[in-house]
């Protein structure tokens, strides 16, 4: 169960659902992007129609779903290839473009051409460039917690964190040496993208090797989103396993394959999933994940520090080094961070994502009461309410649940008015209606509304939950 049962050993029944159901659901969706992203590439670069794109996204969700089923092991060394080969690409761009060096990779300090340094610039457009920073570096250096669903798998799980300490200097590297080498050989900075006819990575050597090895890279380009994507089954799958074996959500997604020792239904329902989502465009499936991810994480953050203090040293496998105080300051900055990346990740963003965490609570009443939940596995540690069929103090949870919810709808309504709105700039309403032309999505000020509105609504939930958990609950329950 990996980060579910961490939360769930920390902060209980409710809570550990809650974590292990937004970062399994965020998976799903997470995945599909990887799909887009590598139909887009090849789509673009061999000018596939939308139904040549279409299958080529269903072969490779078919594919390496195959390989999943196969079981970790198979999982690992397809994705150790793939790595090694995207690695050696990226170290390839980076190496020809240090060797073509003509002009300063960091000219101009952000994205505003006419600034070349970091005075003058407002401080709108300060909380504008860290923000975006933010949600990009959250994008880059998310994921690590998900190899943890699959510990149970491996024959040493000690080896993970020694792995991840080993990974992510290298990631970092991958990230940093080409797109330097690519700034100070190209320039352009202005031109750089993902979309179809910008600059990027694959231009480098496009430019500097010849036309083959641009190529080349977008071939590396879809091995790279095959690589996540790949890993991604195999952690997104095992937390609804996890779920399922605590009788919090359907018992089909146990079902075990007696060859590989895999979870085949819950591996399966991620190929459905993926294979219905990826006929969306990117911004579309995008726009709900990063509010489940983000919030599944502080979950994890707060779980760390309490779970620091509940469990002995001696009881640890691993610890991380430093004192409490060191982990509660690596806990708490990121917290911070999750925070804001709430309300700087866009208006479409933060609803998306404020009526999919709602799902959480929703669904646990559900499946709690349908399949039982802990009480069943552990009626003494776990005991049910009689009054509510729920979990005891659950109604409490609920509650300040919503209350968190509907604070920062509250808090977002004026800030991504000054934000993306008329009090600043007022670029929101123009820059929505360009991406989603038609519906919902493109009327900023709608989405603004219904924001207040969805708000308003979740703070009278919470209000009913907390008077009805008087009259159900007992006076004193560990939350």
């Amino acid at each position: 169960g990996g980060y579910y049962k961490w939360v769930q050993e920390a902060l209980g029944e409710y809570w550990g659902f809650q974590a292990g159901w937004w970062r399994t659901i965020s998976i799903y969706i997470d995945n599909t992007l990887y799909v887009i992203l590598a139909g887009g590439y090849v789509a673009g670069q061999w000018d596939l129609t939308t139904t040549q794109e279409m299958i080529f996204k269903i072969a490779m969700i078919l594919v390496f779903t195959y390989i999943n089923i196969r079981g970790v092991k198979d999982v690992g060394i397809v994705s150790t290839i793939l790595s090694i080969l995207v690695i050696v690409a990226f170290g390839m761009v980076a190496i020809v473009g240090f060797l073509n060096w003509s002009q300063n990779p960091f000219i101009p300090f952000t994205a505003d051409g006419d600034i070349m340094g970091v005075s003058g610039i407002a401080f709108g457009d300060w909380v504008y460039y860290v923000g975006m920073g933010i949600a990009i570096g959250m994008w880059m250096y998310s994921g690590y917690e998900s190899m943890s669903t699959v510990a149970g798998e491996v024959s040493d799980p000690q080896v993970i964190p020694k792995a991840t300490l080993i990974t992510v200097p290298i990631i970092m590297a991958v990230y940093i040496f080409p797109t330097m080498g690519g700034l100070a050989s190209l320039g352009m900075w202005d031109e750089w993208g993902t979309e179809v006819g910008s600059v990027g990575y694959g231009t480098v050597a496009e430019v500097f090797l010849g036309p083959a090895f641009g190529v080349f890279f977008v071939i590396v380009a879809v091995m790279a989103q095959c690589s996540i994507y790949n890993t991604y089954i195999a952690s997104g799958s095992r937390g609804f396993f996890a779920l399922a074996e605590d009788y919090l959500a359907p018992p089909i997604m146990i079902k075990v394959d007696k060859k590989h020792g895999v979870p085949y239904v819950a591996v399966l329902s991620v190929a459905i999933v993926n294979i219905i989502l990826c006929q969306f465009a990117f911004t579309t499936v995008v726009v709900i994940d990063v509010f489940l991810l983000v919030s599944a994480y502080i979950m994890i953050f707060i779980s760390a520090m309490i779970l620091r203090k509940k469990i002995p040293d001696e009881e640890r496998k691993f610890k991380i080094p430093g004192g409490t105080g060191f982990l509660t300051l690596i806990c708490v900055v990121p917290i911070t961070i999750a925070v804001i990346a709430f309300f700087i990740n866009g208006t479409d963003y933060f609803i998306g994502g404020m009526l999919g965490i709602t799902s959480g609570p929703i669904l646990y009443i559900i499946w709690k009461r349908m399949y039982g939940g802990l009480a069943k596995k552990d009626p003494v540690n776990y005991p049910l309410n009689p009054k509510t069929k729920l979990a005891v103090g659950d109604t409490r949870r609920m509650s300040f649940n919503f209350a968190v919810i509907s604070l920062m709808g509250f808090i977002a309504y004026p800030w991504l008015m000054w934000f993306e709105g008329d009090w600043w700039g007022e670029w929101g309403p123009e820059w929505y209606l360009e991406v989603y032309g038609s519906g919902f999505l493109s009327d900023f000020y709608a989405m603004l509304n219904a924001i207040l509105i969805t708000a308003i609504i979740f703070a009278v939930i919470a209000i009913v939950l907390f008077l009805v958990s008087k009259k159900v609950e007992p006076k004193k329950v560990r939350a």
